[in-house]
This record gives structure tokens, sequence and C-alpha cells, in this order.
């Protein structure tokens, strides 16, 4: 049995009393621990104990992820990562003693995490009726997007450094220094009246953008081009390693890895992510600072998944009108139905039909996992009468453990078994039995119907 690697961590805990700008005695009764005591730690005079690093990990989950040392057994961070739920000094215990099983329970875990994820694909096809077992274009890019946890890291990182050069002292780059740089390569920029939102024509080195629409989202078609030009190598890379099936997946590639271009440059990754912290995510607040739209300042927050500088875990999805999910994504453990609609508990849902407030919901899941939502409709206006306006809703949230950094979580009371609403993914997997808001039985059990007998569901699910 190998012996335990005492982990020092004095420079790390000073960088998080730093970063908090919390005193010594301030973090000592966090920890339950003495003044004395976190000094000599802070020292490297005495050693971390797994018990006081779930402390930590407890008390400042995100300021640990990122600043916790990087040394240690690999084995064990694995297996605390999958074992999340149980005490460090347990799981710690459990690696050391039984590494051979350790290592095949994480080996288990990372298979059945992509096990799901394929059935989840398999689900949807069987779903849509595809008899050939293929998917449509827009299905490949958006599963490319998921399986790549919704962050890319290259491009992230140059976006980043390309709003530096246009705009080092702003905290987005405006659209005169965005205007000024596309000038510099001897593009026009001309906005019209109508036609599309963005047309670039090469040849002429002339970019359109229509005018009517607003200005957060001319802004949004100002900054694709911009990275379009100025990130195309990386880009280009990307799609050509990408190994998708046909060209029209990989043109729709090319423009998802714009928009995630564009969105890295308005809201560069380390300004925009220490913003929301400082606002503790609030939308309304991050929305004004970088001059960006609601559902963008959201869609930014899920991208946040940069190695050791990480934001909290959210989900972000776009509901439409008709109950279709048309973006989604998961950091969290919470995942979307691949097919049959959302659940109808959920606050997204109201929504759409009441826009333009913050909507907030306590939601529990099957597994018992509590989640802190907000929901907000959103109208974008047409540009005539005979175009009817667009309505949908966005929906951001976290798990109830982070609900010290979600602004939206101030007001709920989440120590109430009662005040969660009980949602799932969709009625077609959601297993509850008790649900008197079933649009169907879930496809994999049994019913039983009693004519005698009659509930707000006219059956009872086996099993």
């Amino acid at each position: 049995m190998t012996t335990r690697q005492r982990l020092f961590a004095g420079a790390a805990l000073r960088a998080l009393r730093a970063r908090r700008g919390v005193r010594q005695a301030q973090m000592a009764a966090a920890l339950g621990i003495s003044a004395s005591y976190l000094s000599q730690l802070e020292n490297d005079e005495r050693h971390l104990t797994p018990a006081l690093a779930d402390g930590l990990r407890a008390a400042f989950p995100l300021d640990w992820a990122d600043l916790a040392p990087a040394g240690g057994d690999a084995l064990v961070a694995s297996l605390r990562d999958v074992l999340a739920d149980l005490p460090g000094e347990a799981v710690e215990r459990l690696a050391r003693q039984f590494p051979g099983f350790a290592a095949a329970f994480v080996r288990l875990h990372d298979e059945h995490s992509q096990t799901r994820l394929r059935l989840d694909m398999l689900d949807e096809t069987i779903g849509t009726s595809l008899a050939a077992g293929g998917r449509l274009p827009w299905e490949e890019v958006r599963d490319w997007f998921q399986q790549a946890n919704n962050y890319v890291d290259p491009l992230d990182r140059a976006a980043q450094a390309l709003a530096a050069r246009i705009a080092p002292d702003d905290a987005s780059p405006p659209v005169a220094a965005m205007v000024a740089w596309l000038r510099a390569q001897s593009v026009t920029v001309a906005w019209t009246s109508g036609g599309p939102m963005r047309r670039f024509d090469p040849a002429r080195r002339l970019l359109e953008l229509d005018g009517n629409q607003p200005n957060e989202s001319g802004r949004f078609q100002l900054a694709w081009q911009v990275a379009a030009l100025a990130l195309s190598d990386e880009i280009g890379t990307i799609v050509a390693q990408s190994a998708l099936q046909s060209e029209a997946a990989r043109q729709l590639l090319t423009i998802g890895l714009g928009n995630y271009a564009a969105g890295a440059l308005l809201m560069p990754y380390e300004r925009f992510r220490a913003a929301a912290r400082e606002v503790r995510h609030d939308i309304d607040r991050l929305r004004l600072r970088f001059h960006t739209s609601f559902e963008q300042c959201c869609h930014r927050l899920s991208t946040l998944q940069r190695p050791r500088a990480r934001g909290i875990p959210v989900y972000f999805c776009r509901v439409d009108m008709a109950g279709n999910v048309t973006k989604r994504h998961s950091a969290t453990r919470l995942q979307f139905g691949r097919f049959g609609g959302a659940c109808p508990l959920w606050i997204v849902h109201e929504a759409v039909a009441i826009p333009d407030r913050i909507h907030v919901q306590l939601a529990q899941m099957p597994d018992g996992i509590k989640y802190v939502s907000i929901a907000k409709g959103l109208v974008k206006p047409a540009a005539s009468y005979y175009r009817p306006p667009r309505r949908y809703a966005v929906t951001l949230g976290c798990e109830a453990t982070h609900a010290a950094e979600f602004v939206y979580a101030d007001g709920l009371n989440l120590a109430s078994a009662d005040a969660a609403a009980q949602i799932g993914a969709s009625c077609r997997i959601c297993p509850r039995d008790t649900c008197d808001q079933r649009a169907f039985p879930p496809s994999d059990k049994a019913i039983t119907v009693d004519p005698a007998r009659r509930e707000l569901v006219p059956y009872r699910i086996v099993g």
C-alpha cells in the first residue's frame, strides 16, 4: 500500500484569502480551525489534511478549484471527481487501499458517461425516425459542442488576445474599435436598411450590416466578421479535425465556431469571468458592462469551462413558443431530454408566455439534485408589421450547492423539502409516477389502466 502524499498549500491559501479579501481569523472560522493553525498552513509548517481540503471545497468551491496545488495523486483526484458527495478522506483511503478498484471505478464511470451520451443520440435518432441511423447536420454540430463541453480552448484564448489588441482598455471592444480594425484590413463597413443581418463580399471587401436589428445583435454580427477574418486559421484547423460526416455539418460548425469566437471577443474570458464573480452572476449588470444582450451573457456563462479557471457550472438553453429546445448545454449533472419536449413544470415555459421579467425557480430532478433556475422571455422586434417578432425564452441554472454565487437564489428557501418543483428531463424519460402534468407515459415502463378509477392521469405507471 502506498503512503499518502502530503499536500502543502500555503501559497494557495494566501492567494485565496487575497482574492476573497478576508482575514486569517475569518477564514479560520469558516474552516473550523484556529487562526494560528491557519497561519501554520499558510507558512507550509503543516500539511493540508483531506478534511480541511473538503472544508475549502465546501466554503470556497470556485476559488479552491482554481488555486489548489496541482500536485498530488492523479487517481485520488479522479476518484474525488466521481465521488464528489463523499468525504475526501474516505475517497483518499479507498484509492490508497484499493487502487485497482479505484482505477476500474473511474474508468467505468467515464465509460458510463460516454455510453449515456451515445444512448441519448440513439434515442433521438429513433425518435425522429431517421431510418438510416444518421444524424442531421445541425445535430452533428450540436453534439460536437456538447462533447467539447461547450468550451474551445485555442479559439477562446485567441479571441481573448484579439480583444486585448483591439481594445486593451475596454471591458469589451466597442463598435468603433472593431470598425477601425476592419478598416485596417481594407474592409469597408456599411449599415443598410433591411436585408440579411450580415453579408460580406470578399471580392469587394465590403461588410453590410442591417441597421434595423437591435444594437446588441448588430454588434455581435460585427464581432463575428472580425473573428472570422482574424481567427480563420484557428477555426479552419478545428473544423478539419472535427471528423464531421457531411459538408453541411462542417459549414455549420464553421458558423458555430464564428459565433463562439464572437462571444469570446465581446466578453473576453478572464474579464467576463471576474465580472460575473464580482456581481454574483447578475445578468443585467453583466450585459450593461459588456454591452451585450441577456441571451448573449447567459450563453457566455455556459462556456466558462477553462481548466483551473472555471465559472460556476451552469446549464443554459433556449426554448421557442412551441416548446422546442433550440439551444442547450449543461456543465451540471442536469441532462436535457433530446427528444419529446421539455418538462411542463419547468419555469422556462411560463417565461415564454410572460416576457421581459426574470422568473426564478428552485427545482429538483428525479435523482434528488436541486437546481436554482432563472428564465426570461425575450421578444426580438421585426422590421415590418408583416413579419411577426421572434418570441422565445432563455433559461440559466446552477446546482443549489452554488447558490451563494448566484444572486437569484437570495430569495429562495433552499432548505425546504416542499419548496422545490419536482421536474424531469421530459415525460418520455421521466420516472416520476405521481406527476399530474404528464403528457404521456415514460417509454421504458409499462402502464395499467383501471376504468373504475380516474385520477388526473388516466393510467398508473408500473415499476
